[in-house]
């Protein structure tokens, strides 16, 4: 499957290494054509080889998620894989509405900013941060 692009997604819940699925912290992934962060506190280049999806981790938190996403009801999106310590883990992404309009990704030096529509993450060496910019009525 080739992953959406661009998109603003809102994790629902995780499963770690088979466990039961839960949620406990607000994150927030984007991605802009191959570029993604995620507010948990990495960023980087996302690449694509044979159905597997490689989140490589170039800004703040080290390492590299690999998985496969698969697109499940109602838009959402399932994403399943290993860590960089080899643990496992299931997460299911929502949609954020609001993700129409400008898109991108800047990265300089140990910082990498993605916006995709009202929505920005931030992530440098200290970790990452998720903004909405307001709703402007242009009508």
């Amino acid at each position: 499957m080739k992953p959406p692009s661009p998109g603003a997604w809102l994790r629902a819940g995780i499963s770690r290494d088979g466990g039961p699925l839960q949620e406990n912290e607000h994150v927030v992934w984007l991605q802009a054509g191959d570029w993604y962060a995620d507010s948990r506190g990495f960023a980087g280049v996302t690449a694509y080889d044979d159905g597997l999806v490689r989140f490589h981790h170039d800004v703040g938190e080290p390492g590299e998620d690999v998985g496969r996403l698969e697109r499940a009801s109602g838009g959402d999106m399932t994403e399943s894989g290993t860590n960089p310590d080899g643990s496992s883990f299931h997460e299911i992404w929502t949609p954020l509405p609001g993700s129409q309009g400008p898109c991108g990704a800047w990265r300089s030096g140990p910082v990498q900013v993605v916006r995709v529509g009202r929505y920005v993450v931030h992530v440098d060496e200290h970790g990452g941060s998720f903004f909405a910019l307001p709703e402007i009525d242009r009508g």
